[in-house]
């Protein structure tokens, strides 16, 4: 059976030096953790605000932490002061109370816009329809204790590989519109890929994947 060192390792041979890793350790315990850590990772994403706070807590304090999972507003105020990207802000009230939790804890906080692209329901995430009146410099400067760094959006979970790149392709093609509309020097994050579709994304743009399964083994 291959470690989590060596996973990572074959991982980041296969990943073009301008994608970045997001380790996801929800239900990992700490070891695992620490395991990653001393192989040189240093993103890790969790879903769930109180096991990313532990670990935060118990962890060395360089590790950059992601929250990935669907945001609570009332459970922002928990981690706003050291989040290192908020990964999910996928309706108006979370950036907004993100914008007010920022503020009154004095920092700017980096996020990226939620996308609705899958043939799911149970997705979250801004629609097209939304998202484009939202990428504006006019829109954004409501918001000025956070840092839009792009869009993230999930693919449909399905075995056809055709219909994820669609959905990866509309993602970036919107994400060249904000840029675009917003100036080519603004956006720089991509966020789409996870352990079964990540080369997918690759292909279609991405420059940030979230891998939890292929590093540390299926929950």
């Amino acid at each position: 059976m291959s470690s989590i060192s060596d996973n990572l390792t074959q991982l980041r041979g296969q990943l073009p030096p301008e994608v970045l890793l997001v380790a996801v350790s929800k239900t990992k315990p700490l070891e695992d953790l620490q395991t990653a850590y001393d192989a040189g990772q240093r993103d890790f994403g969790e879903n769930r605000v109180q096991e990313m706070a532990e670990k935060h807590a118990a962890l060395p304090q360089d590790i950059r932490w992601h929250m990935i999972g669907h945001v609570q507003t009332n459970k922002i105020k928990d981690f706003v002061s050291w989040v290192h990207l908020v990964h999910g802000v996928d309706r108006l009230k979370v950036l907004e109370v993100l914008q007010a939790e920022a503020a009154k804890a004095g920092r700017t906080v980096d996020a990226l816009l939620q996308v609705h692209i899958a043939q799911e329901e149970t997705k979250f995430g801004f629609s097209s329809e939304e998202l484009i009146p939202l990428l504006t410099r006019s829109a954004l400067q409501a918001y000025p204790n956070v840092r839009i760094r792009g869009l993230m959006g999930m693919a449909s979970f399905t075995p056809n590989q055709q219909q994820v790149a669609r959905e990866f392709a509309e993602l970036r093609a919107l994400f060249l519109a904000g840029k675009e509309q917003l100036g080519l020097d603004y956006l720089d994050t991509l966020s789409m890929g996870m352990s079964g579709d990540w080369p997918v994304a690759v292909a279609n743009g991405s420059t940030l994947i979230r891998v939890g399964s292929a590093l540390f083994g299926s929950r």
